[in-house]
């Protein structure tokens, strides 16, 4: 290793080498968060200051079908970096993974957490040359919490549901009240990058809310066309300047191509086709670790806040509504081959929903190990308590990778005398899958790092849709509600480490692999984390799992 960024010590530069959803192959590599930039050194090291101007083609993972009506949109990763480039949040996370002002100039709480102010950075307009104003952040927070006439939430109601009311307090401030205390509010509203501020002629567009995208963003919409691209062009009165007061951003457009095969992705930028990848997957970092270490592309790499990859249990229906099941399947499964086999052990197998380094991760959660033969006496023991053999059908994208590692699934469990059958779905429909409840068990990614709070819409039971898992844990239900009423963060710890832990001992998961992810790009492509937030709110946050922001991307003429 180099040099230091000057950014921060948790982004350094290499020289010469490093060195679904992509559902079930994804997770963490070493045995601590660490982020990796290899756009530095050798051929591929910036000369000068950054130069505007450009095209850059990114290819992405999945398309977004539904669209991007915000407070109505689904969006795994692919659909989340679009947004980050056509929308802008009021707060953003930093290199701690602190939420701070970015839309908004300030964000204040009250002594309890109950109410906060927020005022609005003045001057900024949308993409259709109306105003940033607290009128329409107001609309925006009630379409966003099914308070807004016209739009049909789902979701976000569940993350927004303990605001009990929105007010405008002036042309450039909002009042929000919460039913409850309510701590890490500021990290909801960044919702990791979907909840986007809305123009009010989109979210006022009764049929084409989820086409016609207008936003704040550093990048304004110039045409979709489904499963092939979403062009966007620079947006010239963006509201940001560089250190050196260079208006951002600095590309003139960005395309966008959805790539479902990860295959496609890699030899498109090997080939010059591309000019940026997102990846993860052991296999395919693996490839894009040589290619970084052959001098043919950059790459920024990390597993900073990540997310975990985990087969999703549904605890309503036979045969996961029997914890006996649940804990069978779990041990069936021998990790460390699993994970050499998948992702030739370039991962960190998980044990929690908790990545190391965040709020609630444990060394040891209690999490269940591989034990062939306790699992084979739980098969038995589920055929006692129900009179039926042990069997289900696990859901997965088509994706080669994908599907070898569910195969890999289906061998163990097999071997333990569980009979898996699996079924190919695509993205889009994978999610709809989940909110209907119509499955045994599927391979997913999700919970990203940063405040754990986040997952508050995922896991409170009473009947949420959200709550893709179906259980109703009262311990569970009662941390949440502890977690997100402090701020102090050893309490919050405790609180979310006991919520691991009770993951841990019902089985309500199955956690494979911690999530890297890696941007691979063009060796003369640069800026993947964008400048530091404004207001001496930090540098940029290290994290991919909820995509990154274009503002700061540049291509070295």
């Amino acid at each position: 290793m180099q040099a230091k960024s000057s950014r921060t010590a948790k982004s350094v530069f290499v020289v010469g080498s490093l060195l679904v959803v992509a559902l079930f192959a994804g997770a963490c590599g070493g045995s601590s968060s660490s982020s990796k930039d290899t756009s530095g050194g050798g051929k591929s090291e910036p000369t000068g200051k950054p130069t505007p101007g450009g095209t850059l083609t990114y290819a992405l993972e999945g398309e977004s079908a539904d669209g991007w009506c915000l407070p109505e949109a689904q969006l795994a990763i692919s659909g989340i970096q679009v947004a980050r480039s056509v929308y802008d949040t009021l707060t953003a996370p930093n290199e701690d993974g602190d939420y701070v002002p970015f839309l908004a100039q300030t964000l204040t709480p009250n002594a309890d957490f109950t109410q906060w102010t927020l005022t609005l950075r003045p001057n900024i307009t949308f993409h259709d040359g109306t105003a940033l104003d607290a009128t329409v952040v107001k609309n925006n927070l009630d379409a966003y919490r099914g308070k807004y006439a016209g739009r049909s939430v789902l979701l976000f109601s569940f993350v927004f549901k303990n605001i009990s009311d929105v007010t405008v307090v002036d042309p450039l401030t909002v009042s929000i009240t919460t039913a409850t205390p309510w701590a890490s509010l500021p990290g909801a509203l960044f919702g990791s990058g979907r909840v986007g501020m809305v123009a009010q002629s989109q979210l006022d567009d009764p049929s084409t809310c989820d086409a016609k995208l207008v936003g704040t963003g550093p990048f304004s919409l110039v045409s979709w066309t489904q499963n092939e691209s979403i062009v966007l062009k620079k947006n010239p009165k963006y509201w940001q300047k560089d250190a050196d007061g260079t208006q951002l951003p600095y590309l003139d457009e960005i395309i966008y191509k959805p790539t479902p095969e990860s295959a496609s992705r890699i030899n498109g930028l090997l080939a010059g086709d591309l000019n940026a990848i997102h990846m993860s997957g052991g296999e395919q970092i693996d490839q894009l670790n040589a290619e970084t270490e052959a001098g043919n592309i950059n790459s920024y790499q990390s597993d900073e806040f990540a997310e975990v990859s985990f087969g999703q249990l549904n605890t309503s229906i036979a045969p996961f509504n029997s914890k006996t099941a649940r804990l069978a399947a779990i041990k069936s499964i021998d990790m460390e081959t699993y994970n050499e086999t998948v992702n030739l052990g370039v991962l960190q197998n998980a044990n929690g929903p908790f990545a190391p380094g965040g709020i609630g991760y444990l060394k040891d959660s209690g999490y269940p190990t591989y034990d062939l033969e306790g699992s084979k006496k739980l098969v038995a023991q589920y055929k006692e308590e129900t009179g039926t053999d042990l069997e289900f059908t696990l859901i997965a994208t088509p994706d080669p990778a994908t599907q070898a590692a569910a195969a890999v699934v289906q061998q163990m469990g097999k071997a333990a005398g569980i009979k898996v059958t699996i079924t190919a779905l695509e993205q889009a429909a994978l999610i709809s899958t989940a909110i209907s409840g119509k499955y045994q068990a599927m391979v997913f990614r999700n919970y990203p790092g940063g405040d754990p709070d986040a997952n508050y819409v995922w896991w409170q039971g009473g009947g949420n849709p959200v709550n893709f898992g179906r259980y109703d844990d009262p311990t569970i239900n009662s941390l949440l509600d502890e977690g997100r009423a402090t701020n102090d963060k050893a309490k919050r710890q405790q609180i979310y480490g006991d919520i691991n832990k009770q993951f841990a001992k019902e089985g309500y998961s199955i956690w494979l692999q911690w999530t890297l992810w890696d941007i691979g790009t063009a060796t003369d492509v640069f800026g993947i984390l964008g400048p530091d937030l404004p207001d001496d709110g930090g540098a940029p946050f290290p994290g991919l799992a909820v995509g990154h922001p274009v503002t700061g991307m540049w291509i070295q003429s």
